[in-house]
């Protein structure tokens, strides 16, 4: 192309910036890199399952270097990023004098948790396995599965989510949503023991609540009935808008569960390709049959 050529195209990408605005970042502050963090979430998935995701063996006596290296490595850059989220939107008492100081703290804050995020990340691969007749290993469901990569990854994100960090941690989500074709809200809070078998399309929504010991197949979406609007009509935020699922749950693919104020009551099982907007006692069985929303009662289950 000649000169003359990219200058005119030149001039009118940068007109289309003037006139369609809203889609630009010119004059602002510094965003998180997408790459950085995408390199940083896989980092901090070698720290939660180490050995799994290196090109050698990691050895006994070379453990604790590695991790030391690898924490400080990861430390370094999410502090960067850090730094640049709160500068975009910092947060209600950051300390916007001295954001280093509070990059530094919420690092500090998440690295100290991935003790505790790896011991929840061990029951879900337990219960991975144990749910699925054709999981042969624990290094299977680690290495291969989607679901336990999308969990692991929220889990970490859920940390940064609940210290108001703005931006990465749903940037960490995507990440895992392209990943995987399961989309988990930072924000959902999720207990222990979580399973979902397979996995594509599932939708998990910010204010969701799952109980121990719950599994979810492909295509279910936890989400939202609809969204409350201001006097303006602007979507009101920051409101409960997904539904509580209680322990011990079991959802088949397709289903779809709405609401803020619906609860899936502890043992329930809901049936393939149901859609339900309203609370179920516990021990219910949710199904369609002949093109209508059946509920029952089992037998509840002994604990």
């Amino acid at each position: 192309m000649s000169e003359k050529g990219l200058e005119h195209i030149a001039e009118r990408i940068v007109a289309s910036y003037k006139s369609h605005g809203g889609i630009n970042h010119i004059d602002g502050a510094n965003l998180p890199s997408k790459e950085a963090v995408i390199g940083i979430t896989r980092d901090l998935m070698r720290l939660l399952f180490p050995g799994f995701m290196e090109k050698d063996v990691i050895f006994s006596n070379q453990v604790h270097e590695f991790v030391r290296v690898l924490c400080a490595s990861i430390s370094e850059r999410l502090e960067e990023e850090i730094v640049k989220a709160l500068q975009y939107r910092p947060f209600p008492g950051c300390d916007t004098a001295h954001l280093d100081g509070e990059a530094q703290r919420l690092t500090r804050e998440l690295m100290e948790s991935l003790p505790g995020v790896r011991g929840l990340l061990q029951t879900d691969v337990v219960a991975t396995y144990e749910g699925d007749p054709a999981a042969i290993s624990n290094e299977e469901v680690i290495l291969a599965y989607p679901g336990l990569e999308a969990i692991a990854i929220q889990r970490v994100a859920h940390v940064l989510y609940r210290q108001h960090v703005p931006l990465i941690p749903r940037m960490m989500t995507e990440f895992a949503h392209s990943r995987t074709g399961i989309d988990i809200h930072p924000g959902a809070t999720i207990a222990s023991h979580f399973c979902i078998d397979h996995g594509t399309g599932v939708v998990i929504g910010e204010t969701t609540v799952i109980g121990q010991r719950v599994k979810i197949y492909q295509g279910v979406t936890l989400g939202a009935k609809s969204f409350a609007k201001d006097a303006e009509g602007h979507i009101v935020k920051g409101i409960k808008r997904h539904p509580n699922i209680e322990d011990e749950v079991v959802i088949y693919a397709g289903a779809t569960i709405l609401g803020g104020d619906t609860v899936i009551g502890r043992g329930s099982v809901v049936g393939s390709n149901v859609w339900l907007m309203e609370s179920v006692p516990p021990n219910s069985i949710v199904y369609f049959e002949n093109e209508q929303l059946r509920i029952r009662q089992q037998k509840e289950k002994a604990h």
